[in-house]
């Protein structure tokens, strides 16, 4: 029988997480672990203030930006969001896109971790093999980033990583105007971890994913 959603194959292993595309299950654990909280509620690291909204509001609208993605992805455009399990639990969420990526050979990123599971260098790990994935698996030649220039965390993290500044974009939030730090990377000087990530289930996505 011809499989018509090959990402449900894919899974990305590092020594301590576990990724894999979005699911239903998966996603009302990633609601709930949103709830519990992402960031200090005087922070707000995210163009769109998503944790802002009142708590059944945030699990209908997270779902349906999942879905959305799910439903609109295209060799030429998608969107695979990769929930980020530790000893089993969903404790956050590795997004990574793509348009017209058989030309451009371009990627970007973006990831949160509940609150209770920051500090611990998940996020540097979850990045790191998304990363790997792109330009290992995929042949992507470029990486874009980027933080608001408050989030010294996510700075901090993608230096780690090798990332270079790429101008600034500038966002209302919260009323405010607020500076966004861009963000770039070639393989040539990403730091690579010491680990080697493992990657089962690629081969049926490559046609999905424009490789």
């Amino acid at each position: 029988m011809l499989e018509s959603w090959p990402l449900r194959h894919l899974v990305l292993r590092t020594p301590r997480l576990m990724l894999r595309p979005d699911d239903d299950a998966g996603l009302y654990e990633l609601a709930a672990l949103a709830l519990r909280g992402v960031h200090p509620p005087q922070q707000m690291p995210f163009v769109t203030p998503w944790t802002d909204q009142a708590p059944d509001d945030l699990v209908r609208t997270s779902m349906q930006y999942f879905w959305r993605a799910r439903a609109q992805l295209t060799a030429s455009d998608w969107r695979v969001h990769f929930l980020v399990r530790h000893d089993g639990r969903v404790i956050g969420i590795q997004e990574l896109y793509g348009k017209d990526f058989a030309i451009t050979r371009e990627v970007s990123t973006g990831s949160w971790l509940g609150i209770a599971h920051q500090r611990r260098g998940f996020g540097t790990e979850m990045r790191a093999a998304v990363l790997l994935l792109a330009f290992d698996h995929l042949n992507a030649t470029i990486a874009r980033s980027g933080a608001f220039a408050d989030n010294a965390a996510s700075l901090r993290l993608s230096e780690k990583l090798g990332y270079c500044s790429d101008g600034a974009n500038t966002f209302a939030r919260r009323g405010t105007a607020a500076t966004e730090i861009r963000l770039v990377l070639e393989p040539s000087r990403f730091v690579r971890p010491e680990w080697t990530l493992q990657v089962d289930g690629l081969d049926g996505c490559r046609q999905m994913l424009a490789v």
